[in-house]
């Protein structure tokens, strides 16, 4: 876990316990599987993850450069349910989708034991990283401080279209009606299912959610 003030990464000749190549879906899979491990990432198209930790996509049958390597402890976020995400969780309406008529469902909000928010919402954002489909959704994400960013967005109809346009440069925060706060486990109930998204993959809707941050849950190679 990286604190304030501390260079991020170490040197490293060792070579990855395991590759892994595709989308942030398919890093937290293998995270899951090899707690603990040295992974090379070769991130596709669809990695957002890979933004945040400075990575480029792969090349089709290019292999990745030999160690040499720099080394960095990552962090995951466990959701309950046994499922797992490397860079974001999202429930409701993404904020880029969030149009005038987008309806609102009810929300509690906890982050470490603590009711953050209460009542109507559009979306509720859990990440250790920073972009979602390219936008810098989380500008303070990052995925090896030990904590997850929240944001909770209650933004009117009227105002969705400016904040969607300020998205791509992170400048939608602060916004009065968008609830930020940071901590290690999150937990939230609704008053409907609605959508989820996990790393980027639709789930199963769902009305409760518990999510906690595993620090130091695996090493990347860069």
């Amino acid at each position: 876990m990286i604190k304030p003030g501390e260079e991020w990464g170490r040197p490293t000749t060792a070579a990855p316990d395991l590759e892994v190549a595709g989308g942030d879906a398919d890093l937290a899979a293998a995270v899951v599987a090899s707690p603990g491990a040295l992974v090379r990432f070769r991130p596709d198209s669809t990695s957002d993850f890979a933004g945040a930790v400075g990575l480029s996509v792969a090349e089709p049958g290019r292999r990745p450069a030999a160690s040499p390597g720099t080394e960095v402890t990552l962090d995951l976020l466990r959701l309950a349910d046994d499922g797992a995400a490397v860079n974001m969780v999202v429930l409701g309406t993404p904020p880029d989708s969030s149009r005038r008529f987008v309806r609102r469902f009810g929300a509690s909000v906890r982050v470490d034991e603590r009711t953050v928010f209460l009542g109507p919402c559009t979306a509720v954002v859990i990440a250790i990283g920073q972009f979602r489909r390219g936008l810098d959704l989380v500008p303070r994400g990052h995925p090896g401080d030990g904590r997850a960013e929240v944001q909770i967005y209650a933004v009117p109809g009227r105002e969705r279209r400016a904040l969607r346009a300020r998205l791509a440069t992170g400048t939608h925060v602060p916004h009065p009606d968008i609830t930020q706060r940071s901590g290690t486990r999150i937990t939230l109930t609704t008053d409907r299912r609605v959508p989820l998204e996990i790393d980027g993959c639709a789930a199963a809707t769902a009305d409760v959610l518990d999510v906690e941050v595993v620090a130091n849950a695996y090493r990347l190679l860069l």
